[in-house]
């Protein structure tokens, strides 16, 4: 007989604490942040018609407060001889002041300033998270010597060295177990959703979490090898292997800065050297370097950009850059994570089965006693066990003489019969089924006969299936799943959410290997994880989505986007979002680039005067600003089925 049952499940703790870098001590964040504020208090005098001393002191303080680190960056890559768009920009914001626009300057200083430590921040938050993984192993670990035991720090740890692993410590080495047996917690390193038991001969990592039980741990790797120490390696390696982040316009920034210069430089020398006057030759060249200035560009390109963040932000996803955006728009595949990701990483009751010839009658019975057993148990099986029992009309009978075998299960007597509960020790056809399928399995007794076999599985995030049916239908082919669970497990959740190529039993280092080889076949691929063992396949994919509930820091920094409600309908909605900003962005970039054609045409054919190319400048800035905003309207983000049922609208 079988039964099915539903519970709550619990959220598995992070892993370890993370290290942060204050926001003010940020160089980049101290300047830009000044620049801003005298830039907001020009806006205010000069707006409120205040002496024109005053507006125009604060914009120049705006001037230097920003625009020093750009154009010093400028200038270094004119002594390497190249010429970017930083230097570009300062020369920009200078040549609008000399012609009265000190407002449009500043507002260009202000843009880069803030981008430019934007930057900063992320680059210096994901170097803390990726340090803060070697937090995972524990500073200090108990060393057994011929006289006792000595507490000493892992890093002085040798190959050889025999550790002794309490209940509720982490282990502090990598090594084999030479004595004990325990449940082990090594989710942070496989993405094992439920403890692993382990006993003499096993194999164990640095910073994963033994549970009942002691262990005696035999080193076989120093702590610079550790596999904790192998991730750190990898994700620093990924991050600095990964093609440079720009956005489109930046692919171009060296030509058409270097256009601009040239162009500039000869409107002003050519017209001079055939007797011009210098004010005419001037007043020229400094109108066509305001018309072809970046700054509109620049806006053609930020705003749609950043109003799909702010859009996706609404809507429970965190982007971290416009550049985040721009390359969640190539998505060509995706890799999803099992453990946390498609699943909540946590166990749940799946199955109820009799033994034919078994003591027990009837499932709820079977579940009671077995949830009487475990109760007085920490093991995540019996706290599902336990929930399962409570959703059945049968109370729970109390239990004594409660005893626990680390690796092997719990006794109790039960109205009057000795109940255990435990890991199958013999051949079964039930349990064998059940396994087949991907479930973790116990065996429930009475009175030392088996009556009966429970399967658990890990909980299915009810939203997987159809983001997996939309992915599949945005992308043109559906996702591929990598995992370190075994691939029973695996090939039992890929089944249920329609995902036919399916990677399992893999380390971080195997991860990391199957996105290199995709991305070296051209595939520009979007991973989706959790933990810290996906956190080197995030940092190497084209971009990476990080779950935000139960995450990992070191995922969640790593990664280019963080979905906060952990709700995976957002990650087809994240990409149909981009795709349509990249939309916008390109129609801007054709209007701006026309009009920039056009007015600096007129103004090397002919005589541009200066009010009308400013004007048609910033017209053209407002147009394709306007154009990028219409994206924060609630209607930009594609809703999903679920959210659609909510809402009462129509099923497409």
């Amino acid at each position: 007989m079988v039964v099915a049952t539903q519970e709550p499940t619990v959220t598995r703790p992070a892993a370890s604490p993370a290290r942060r870098t204050p926001l003010w001590s940020l160089v980049e964040v101290r300047w830009a942040t000044l620049a801003t504020a005298l830039f907001a208090a020009g806006a205010v005098f000069h707006l409120a018609g205040g002496p024109a001393w005053a507006w125009w002191a604060l914009y120049l303080a705006c001037y230097v407060a920003g625009g020093w680190a750009p154009g010093l960056a400028g200038l270094r890559a004119l002594r390497a001889r190249t010429l970017d768009v930083d230097l570009l920009m300062v020369a920009a914001a200078i040549g609008a002041a000399g012609v009265g626009q000190v407002f449009d300057g500043a507002l260009l200083i202000v843009i880069f300033a803030t981008s430019g430590a934007l930057e900063a921040y992320a680059t210096r938050r994901t170097a803390d998270s990726v340090h803060s993984l070697l937090d995972l192993a524990p500073p200090h670990a108990t060393r057994l010597t011929p006289t006792g035991e000595e507490r000493v720090d892992t890093a002085t740890l040798a190959v050889g060295d025999t550790l002794l692993v309490r209940p509720g410590e982490r282990i502090g080495a990598d090594g084999t177990v030479v004595d004990g047996a325990g449940d082990v917690d090594q989710a942070t390193i496989t993405g094992e959703p439920l403890p692993v038991p382990k006993g003499a001969g096993d194999e164990v990592y640095a910073g994963t979490l033994n549970g009942t039980g002691a262990l005696r741990v035999r080193v076989d790797k120093p702590a610079g090898e550790s596999v904790v120490a192998r991730i750190v390696a990898m994700v620093e390696e990924a991050s600095a292997t990964k093609a440079p982040t720009q956005l489109f316009i930046e692919k171009v920034e060296q030509r058409y800065s270097v256009g601009v210069v040239v162009a500039t430089l000869a409107l002003f020398g050519v017209p001079l050297a055939f007797g011009d006057g210098l004010t005419d030759a001037l007043l020229r060249a400094m109108t066509f370097m305001i018309v072809a200035s970046p700054c509109a560009v620049v806006l053609a390109t930020m705003p749609p950009l950043l109003a799909a963040i702010a859009t996706a932000g609404r809507n429970g996803v965190l982007v971290k850059s416009a550049v985040a955006m721009e390359r969640l728009a190539e998505t060509g595949l995706v890799a999803l994570d099992k453990t946390g990701t498609l699943t909540v990483g946590a166990p749940r009751m799946a199955t109820v089965r009799l033994f034919p010839d078994g003591p027990v009658r009837e499932p709820d019975r079977l579940l009671a006693l077995a949830a009487a057993a475990e109760h007085s148990s920490e093991h995540p099986l019996a706290a599902a066990v336990v929930a399962a029992a409570r959703r059945t009309s049968r109370p729970i009978p109390a239990a004594t003489n409660f005893t626990s075998t680390p690796g092997h299960g719990v006794s109790a007597r039960v109205d009057g019969h000795t109940v255990t509960v435990g890991r199958p020790t013999g051949a079964c056809a039930e349990v064998a089924e059940l396994r087949a399928s991907g479930h973790t399995t116990v065996v429930v007794a009475v009175d030392g006969t088996p009556a009966g076999v429970l399967g658990l599985t890990d909980t299915l995030r009810p939203e997987a299936a159809e983001a997996v049916g939309r992915l599949t239908v945005l992308i043109g082919q559906p996702p591929l799943l990598l995992t370190g669970d075994n691939p029973a497990a695996a090939a039992r959740v890929a089944a249920e959410v329609g995902i036919r190529d399916v990677r399992a039993d893999l380390l971080p280092q195997d991860k990391l290997a199957v996105v290199r080889q995709l991305r070296e076949r051209g595939v520009r691929l979007l991973a989706v994880g959790d933990g810290v063992n996906d956190a080197p396949a995030l940092a190497a994919a084209h971009a990476g989505i990080a779950m935000g509930g139960a995450g990992s820091d070191l995922a969640l920094r790593t990664a280019d986007a963080v979905l906060v409600r952990d709700d995976l309908a957002a990650i087809p909605a994240l990409v149909a979002l981009s795709r349509r900003a990249r939309r916008y962005v390109k129609a801007n970039l054709a209007v701006a680039a026309t009009v920039i054609a056009v007015l600096a045409t007129w103004d090397i054919a002919g005589h541009l005067p200066l009010p009308l190319g400013v004007a048609g400048h910033e017209g053209s800035t407002v147009i394709v600003a306007l154009n990028g905003l219409r994206l924060l309207r609630s209607g930009a983000w594609p809703a999903s089925r679920a959210s659609r049922q909510r809402d009462g609208g129509a099923l497409s």
